[in-house]
């Protein structure tokens, strides 16, 4: 039993080895004032896996790093969008 528990353990932790804190740009046009960035940046960060974003007013864009094993980049352009403020992926 403590071996099978050993090994799903193991298990368990190789799949996180697989992943990573990535960082996307998103573009954020419906921004229009100064005080827009704080809903987006509230909202981003309610995404579980979000690491760390900033969202700037002048660019009208959101810089987030997250976690690729618990989020994606359409949960974080949900979110904005859900917030009022929708974004698209800035290539």
């Amino acid at each position: 039993m403590k071996k099978l528990l050993l090994i799903s353990l193991l298990s368990l932790a190789s799949i996180s080895a697989f992943a990573g804190i990535k960082t996307v740009t998103l573009d954020v046009p419906n921004m229009t004032c100064v005080t827009c960035p704080i809903t987006v940046k509230y909202a981003l960060n309610k995404v579980d896996g979000v690491i760390k974003t900033e969202v700037t007013f002048k660019t009208k864009s959101a810089v987030v790093s997250y976690d690729d094993a618990k989020t994606n980049v359409d949960a974080l352009i949900k979110a904005t969008t859900n917030a009022g403020y929708p974004s698209t992926l800035k290539k």
